[in-house]
């Protein structure tokens, strides 16, 4: 088995955080995205994290610390996303140049998974391709993403972003593909390379086993700012996480707040605030609020912002 990690988007709809930082690489609750997935996968697997020209540094820096010797960093060289291969594509060519000739763990690095892949593996049948879904709730909430419609975890259909759903069950970014599907990806990819969960329509058209693996634990699809506050309310819960070097005087803390290396809080209240590292906040009101590296604010009160790394903001 492989695991591929998909992290090449641009993720604009979270700028200004996402300008310089890659969004698998932006941390929740103190951790960089990506590594909840990677510290959960087996130890002997290796893993593949595709991204691409823009990010090659961040990743490659990020993964000299996460302990683990099995990581490659494969760039894509773009730059833009127009110039991007889609991720179906990104991932057939991995497999094609490679010469991929085993099972692929598939894996969306924007995503937040709680369960323990270990779990997910251990059900997995040979030949049966797996995918991980959550019950989102709402059929409302069902339609920005893609559905899946099972029968006693055997899958019969797929709805991508439907105005009507059928189901509340979502495609999580998780999935095991055998080895025997591969060369339907890779052809599939050819006409259609931004869409990975076509690849699943595909199978099931060529009538391909593939069954779901149901869980109850939190799943967070990171891609905007409500997103991302809503996953740190559930990672941090009713507390304060502060990172080495942190300076915290006479500021009162509510919610969930995480404040970042080295940065330094002084009479202020903190109230769902997120601060990246580097910051300096002073005599500042901050509500719902992330701060990017290197903030400097001072008699400021700010509620559901986010501010781009350097910004400097003083109340004359």
């Amino acid at each position: 088995m492989h695991a591929f990690i998909l992290a090449g988007g641009f993720a604009t709809r979270l700028w200004p955080l996402t300008e310089k930082r890659a969004k698998p690489l932006l941390p929740v609750a103190g951790v960089p995205l990506v590594e909840y997935l990677v510290r959960d996968i087996p130890k002997d697997v290796p893993i593949t994290v595709s991204t691409n020209a823009f990010f090659k540094e961040p990743f490659e820096e990020w993964a000299k610390t996460t302990g683990r010797g099995n990581i490659t960093i494969l760039i894509e060289e773009t730059k833009s996303d127009d110039q991007k291969l889609g991720a179906l594509g990104a991932t057939a060519q991995w497999i094609t140049e490679a010469k991929i000739q085993e099972d692929v763990l598939l894996l969306t690095g924007d995503n937040y998974c709680g369960f323990s892949f270990d779990t997910f593996l251990a059900a997995a049948k040979p030949g049966t391709t797996l995918i991980a879904v959550h019950d989102i709730g709402s059929l409302d909430l069902a339609k920005a993403f893609g559905t899946v419609i099972a029968e006693d975890s055997v899958v019969k259909a797929f709805e991508e972003k439907p105005k009507e759903p059928k189901t509340t069950l979502v495609n999580t970014g998780c999935s095991l593909l055998p080895a025997s599907t591969l060369s339907v990806l890779v052809e599939h990819a050819k006409e259609h390379p931004d869409n990975v969960g076509g690849v699943f329509e595909e199978l099931l058209k060529r009538d391909f086993p593939i069954e779901c693996f149901s869980f109850s634990e939190p799943w967070f699809d990171i891609g905007s700012f409500d997103a991302y506050i809503e996953a740190t309310k559930a990672l941090v819960g009713h507390a304060v996480i502060e990172e080495e070097g942190v300076s915290l005087d006479r500021t009162k803390c509510e919610g969930s707040v995480v404040i970042g290396e080295n940065s330094t809080v002084i009479d202020s209240e903190l109230t769902d605030t997120v601060l990246f590292e580097d910051c300096v906040i002073e005599d500042c009101v901050l509500d719902n609020c992330v701060l990017d590296r290197g903030c400097h604010l001072k008699g400021i009160d700010l509620t559901g912002k986010m501010l781009r790394e350097g910004t400097n903001l003083e109340k004359k």
